[in-house]
């Protein structure tokens, strides 16, 4: 072929692609990571993977509601999507989260122990010894309860805006007490499940012995010698005090700025110091 004419096939193939290239992409939709179940005995927990790399547990917020639909709601930053270029970002939905699809007993007598059962369960299916994880909300009692069970499993942990008890969470009226209206919604959604046997649940929790961050005492934190990243919050459920108090006390912990989600223009800026920790600490 004339090597004129075939430049200008070429070219005109190029225009064509280009000009039909917009359309092909516009109907693909963008792909969500695909769920699965993990399921032991009677538990049955749906998670979600994306990204590859070092283990990246991810804890959402959200109270006894918390599911993976917390990182594409209103959080400060979505962290599946800022992380899962760096590490296999690994998620779930709660056991027995109203809107969610994880299930299983409700547990009044061991309530923390039976989530970290569905934790440290779910990275032991995926065959992952050791893995970093950050937690939102209740995700920050939830590490502290890993980091009691499974020091040596966990190479660094981020705490953003965690839950800690304030005397006041007692009062009913109390905007903190985010876990109140669990016990009428679960039962509602499940009626196998008894409105009194979640009530002993939620109170056992939160009310029984409740101080500080829950699952662990100021002791214990005061000899953890896992790395920990704090980002304190200020609001009923998210004390301050507490945040900070888990700050001082553990021996290997830092600290972000705060406020940090406010102004929001703070906030790749807490999301910076969360990569440069993680991987600081990663190798371990």
């Amino acid at each position: 072929m004339d090597p004129k004419r075939r430049a200008l096939l070429a070219a005109g193939a190029a225009a064509a692609a280009a000009a039909v290239a917009p359309g092909v992409f516009a109907q693909e939709p963008a792909r969500r990571a695909t769920g699965k179940f993990y399921e032991k005995g009677a538990v049955k927990i749906y998670y979600e993977e994306a990204g590859a790399g070092v283990p990246l547990l991810l804890l959402p917020g959200g109270g006894l509601n918390a599911t993976i639909a917390f990182f594409t709601g209103n959080p400060p930053f979505n962290a599946i999507e800022e992380f899962k270029s760096e590490y296999r970002c690994i998620t779930a939905d709660l056991r027995n989260a109203p809107s969610g699809q994880s299930t299983g007993p409700v547990e009044v007598d061991r309530p923390w122990e039976s989530y970290a059962d569905d934790q440290l369960g779910l990275m032991d299916h995926l065959g992952i010894d050791k893995f970093m994880v950050i937690g939102f909300c209740i995700g920050g009692p939830f590490i502290w309860s890993l980091l009691k069970r499974a020091p040596n499993r966990i190479a660094g942990a981020v705490l953003a805006q965690p839950v800690g008890w304030r005397p006041e969470m007692r009062d009913a009226t109390y905007p903190g007490a985010f876990w109140k209206g669990w016990p009428a919604q679960i039962a509602a959604k499940r009626p196998e499940i008894a409105r009194q046997t979640a009530e002993q649940f939620v109170t056992a929790m939160f009310e029984t012995n409740a101080d500080f961050v829950f699952t662990v005492t100021r002791d214990f934190v005061r000899a953890c010698q896992n790395p920990v990243l704090v980002l304190p919050d200020e609001v009923p459920a998210h004390p301050y005090a507490v945040a900070m108090e888990c700050a001082m006390l553990a021996p290997r912990a830092e600290v972000s700025l705060f406020p940090w989600k406010e102004p929001r223009e703070r906030i790749p800026l807490a999301v910076r110091q969360i990569h440069s920790f993680l991987r600081a600490h990663r190798r371990a």
